[in-house]
């Protein structure tokens, strides 16, 4: 089963990615700590809105916010509504996307992914700017220079095209999404936003009947 592999489909700028983000912390450590030999788990950035430099149509802006309190009413999370007055908002993720990229060979993917979040919703601070995620970079130990550079690498870009492209493969019904990989099989996994125990039960007994 060593080929077995959970991936974890999502965009560091999905809002709803933001409200699971407590139950994705909880069943990833549960995972760690009863499956650790026989799973691998692999984040795998779905990229919502390519990148732009419009600002985002006020209709977007409008809904955008209806779904923060959507999700605020119905999981408890916090968001500071204040990036709407505070921030020009722009439909484009792909820029976070490759950040987390780069993250990833520092070891330092979850944290990325932390920090744009939080520097998003929590701080009013606008992560379609290549300003703010510099300074999360750096915050984190990632010398802006070599940040910068690796950003623009074609090799980044290659790496994110891969990502959406295998996600568009997947059986996920958006962001976030859960899909176990087990020869050659893909599994979607029941997505529980307030209950962790749900998706555990899936890959439980997908693990415990491997496909021949």
């Amino acid at each position: 089963m060593s080929d077995t592999t959970l991936y974890y489909v999502h965009d560091p700028m999905c809002s709803w990615c933001w409200g699971y983000r407590p139950t994705w912390d909880t069943l990833q450590a549960q995972l760690l700590q009863q499956f650790n030999q026989q799973l691998t788990i692999k984040y795998l950035v779905g990229g919502l809105a390519p990148d732009s430099e419009l600002p985002m149509p006020q209709a977007m802006q409008q809904m955008l916010q209806q779904t923060w309190h959507k999700i605020a009413q119905q999981l408890g999370t916090q968001f500071n509504h204040d990036f709407w007055q505070h921030c020009q908002p722009r439909r484009s993720t792909y820029l976070a996307c490759r950040t987390t990229i780069v993250a990833r060979q520092y070891g330092l993917e979850q944290q990325m992914i932390n920090s744009i979040q939080q520097a998003y919703y929590l701080q009013a601070r606008n992560p379609s700017d290549i300003g703010t995620l510099t300074s999360i970079a750096t915050q984190l130990g990632i010398p802006a220079d070599l940040f910068n550079q690796q950003l623009n690498a074609s090799e980044t870009e290659e790496q994110l095209i891969t990502e959406i492209n295998l996600a568009h493969q997947l059986p996920i019904q958006g962001f976030p999404s859960l899909v176990l990989m087990a020869a050659n099989n893909a599994y979607p996994i029941r997505l529980d936003y307030q209950q962790w125990q749900t998706s555990l039960a899936d890959i439980r007994t997908i693990l415990a009947n491997p496909p021949a």
